[in-house]
């Protein structure tokens, strides 16, 4: 079944003291782009999140988001070395020089060294067999949404193309009428003319050919959307031609109804991926 191009997918990471929220949406866009937003430091994941991103999805503009909602905090710790050491070098210069006065806890611990700050965060890199189990979470949300939407696009697609065979039908039954109208009022050459200039016989099959290379495509699990687009660009072309070669009422009609289905059906093949 198609995909449609828009989707959204959530997940949260726990991982040590780190707790993470990460988000990846989706809109529509004729190219893969993938667009990041990730905390100071995480940069150098993103190369992997894209890898991870292009399993399954191939077009569309892909924004990820990743937010640290609770951060591993920081170790203080006290070097008892150092300490002893500031408390006999200044217990040293005390002698040395005869200054008096005790040395405070307060007055030890903003002595250089005496108390280290450890910060307890992992790097990205060894943090990402675990982020990469949440992105892909999160992915799978996104894809769920759309294969959904796909499955709409393509009950609409395949509505316009049922309709439009009824439109070549009614033409092609017109075209008939109008030759069988036409004849007893023309010479043989005239009516030889006529019939050449205003056979359409060639453009509705071409149109009813490619609505059956449409149909398929709506059931495919690759990337369709561009090829749907070419396809009716086609449609239109034919459709085009009718129109300048017979000039009646009912065929003007269906030529106009042709035209507004064959532009829904490239509307929403700029929705699929």
């Amino acid at each position: 079944m198609i995909r449609g191009m828009t989707g959204f997918g959530q997940a949260q990471v726990i991982t040590g003291k780190i707790k993470a929220l990460i988000e990846i949406k989706s809109v529509n866009q004729r190219y893969l782009d993938v667009t990041y937003f990730l905390p100071v430091g995480f940069g150098a994941i993103e190369n992997k999140i894209r890898r991870v991103i292009q399993q399954e999805v191939y077009r569309g503009r892909v924004t990820v988001s990743m937010k640290i909602i609770q951060k591993e905090t920081q170790e203080i710790v006290l070097n008892k070395d150092i300490a002893k050491k500031h408390i006999r070098n200044i217990a040293r210069l005390k002698k040395e020089v005869g200054i008096k006065g005790e040395l405070s806890l307060s007055d030890l611990i903003k002595l250089p060294g005496v108390l280290v700050t450890t910060d307890l965060s992992e790097k990205p890199e060894a943090l990402w067999p675990v982020l990469e189990k949440g992105f892909k979470k999160a992915l799978q949300g996104l894809v769920s949404m759309r294969i959904s939407e796909g499955r709409s696009l393509a009950a609409d697609i395949h509505g316009q193309l049922v309709r439009m065979s009824l439109q070549i039908k009614k033409i092609q039954n017109k075209w008939k009428t109008v030759l069988n109208e036409k004849k007893p009022t023309l010479t043989k050459e005239e009516f030889r003319a006529f019939q050449k200039s205003s056979d359409v016989n060639e453009e509705t099959i071409r149109l009813g050919h490619y609505i059956d290379e449409i149909k398929p495509l709506l059931k495919s699990k690759i990337p369709v959307g561009k090829k749907i687009d070419f396809i009716a660009q086609e449609m239109q072309r034919e459709t085009n031609t009718i129109g300048s070669k017979l000039q009646d009422k009912v065929v003007s009609n269906a030529v106009i109804s042709l035209k507004s289905k064959i532009e829904k059906i490239r509307e929403q093949s700029q929705n699929i991926e």
